[in-house]
């Protein structure tokens, strides 16, 4: 089972920090285009987690997807990651979002993953949060460390049933690879920009469940570094030379062919969405994890 998966993000981010009238807006729209069109050639269909402000700000992106034929999920309201906020505020947080997603579109939204895969051992707590605001699947699960977020310890890299006293998220976590004693999430982010082709299709090949997660910003180069005022509206540290050099290079890293690479992936492999992985999978016997 290969689950497709995008993030979509950019056109709010955008906005969020430069205003509305920025030329990238063009460039995101002709790439998502591209995406769905080979998504229609291969006759695939890929859930979107989509920021819910843009269902307010730019309803016609997530029509467009929704029209297509593609799962609609949600993936926070402004991109805030779950580890900064109280319970409370992930729940308004959560609310909002699918609230905004399902007016847009006209229909439930069962799906989410948090910023950065924002839930971890110390928030465990948002699973409760989710079922509370009706989400059935979740893939907010890194099953390693990771830059904002991560959950070493969940222990599973297969879909798991999150029991909590709210009711059950069914949980699809990242795959990880380990490589040179790190652990690496190869089908998908920054990571899989950086890998050849024949790397992530063998490790691929290795197992019997994959999820790929893809950002438009993944497949866009950008020539400019971030601005000191926008870097620390954005990441919440110190806007220093070099942090700002190191994220501007670290997410530009393998971008010049990473479209042309997931094209050949999406073309080379059979992908389901979150909603028919659902399907294909014994719940009965699935391992699980109890949120008290």
């Amino acid at each position: 089972m290969n689950i497709l998966s995008f993030d979509i993000e950019e056109w709010y981010i955008e906005s969020f920090l430069h205003g509305r009238g920025s030329d990238r807006f063009k460039v995101f729209d002709q790439y998502l285009d591209s995406i769905l069109d080979v998504l229609d050639e291969q006759h695939t269909q890929a859930t979107f987690f989509v920021i819910g402000q843009m269902a307010l700000d730019f309803p016609q992106v997530v029509k467009r997807i929704n029209d297509r034929g593609h799962d609609i999920g949600c993936h926070s309201y402004q991109h805030t990651w779950l580890n900064t906020m109280s319970r409370d505020e992930v729940y308004e947080d959560t609310r909002q979002a699918v609230d905004a997603l399902e007016q847009c579109i006209g229909r439930k939204v069962k799906a989410y993953r948090a910023p950065a895969f924002s839930i971890g051992k110390e928030n465990q707590w948002a699973f409760e949060i989710l079922a509370k605001c009706g989400i059935e699947f979740d893939a907010s699960v890194f099953p390693a460390a990771h830059d904002f977020g991560g959950f070493p310890d969940f222990g599973n890299q297969v879909p798991t049933l999150v029991k909590t006293p709210a009711g059950d998220i069914k949980e699809f976590p990242i795959t990880i690879s380990r490589l040179l004693n790190k652990e690496v999430a190869f089908s998908g982010g920054g990571y899989f920009r950086l890998f050849p082709f024949w790397f992530v299709n063998r490790e691929m090949k290795k197992r019997d469940y994959n999820i790929c997660y893809f950002h438009i910003g993944d497949l866009t180069p950008s020539s400019k570094m971030m601005s000191k005022e926008n870097y620390e509206r954005y990441y919440k540290e110190p806007a220093t030379w070099l942090n700002r050099r190191k994220r501007h290079m670290k997410t530009n890293l393998g971008k010049k062919t990473a479209l042309s690479k997931m094209n050949r992936l999406i073309r080379a492999w059979r992908f389901v969405s979150v909603a028919q992985a659902n399907g294909l999978i014994d719940w009965e016997n699935a391992p699980k994890l109890i949120i008290q």
